[in-house]
């Protein structure tokens, strides 16, 4: 079962439930699919998909951490929910031992020496993780393994 279809279960089965909120969020996921689909005049597949759902957790993550900053609980709440639904559709997160012999084996592959090269492994690190570890992470990873 496709990960886009596995949403659609899910909304159907939200609206069965009568759960507003996971409908809402579900909802919102699925109009960000259609909308890059019908941007990039594609079908996305679950890789893409995936890159879909890393940004929207991102945006909710960033979010959170700014309605903390304005004191707004009841809006972290909501935002906390949503995120917490979004990451369910993500693969498991990799830990920094799983990432770091990937990172390594990038690095050798491409033959990078300086901070300079760091596109050409994050371009080979990206298809690996996608959706199994923050790029953020996997990037500073990358960076400090290239300034030593």
């Amino acid at each position: 079962m496709s990960l886009t279809h596995r949403i659609t279960e899910d909304m159907k089965q939200a609206m069965r439930d009568k759960a507003p909120a996971r409908l809402s969020t579900i909802r919102l996921l699925l109009a960000a699919i259609k909308q890059r689909e019908i941007d990039e005049r594609i079908k996305l597949d679950d890789t893409q998909v995936l890159t879909v759902i890393e940004k929207l957790v991102k945006q909710r993550r960033e979010s959170i951490v700014q309605f903390e900053k304005g004191g707004r609980a009841d809006l972290v709440a909501n935002e906390q929910a949503e995120l917490e639904l979004l990451l369910a559709y993500l693969p498991a997160q990799m830990s920094d031992a799983e990432i770091a012999p990937l990172v390594a084996a990038a690095l050798a592959q491409t033959g990078a020496q300086a901070p300079a090269d760091m596109g050409k492994v994050m371009a080979l690190l990206k298809p690996q993780l996608a959706g199994r570890a923050d790029m953020g992470k996997v990037s500073a990873l990358v960076k400090s393994k290239l300034t030593n």
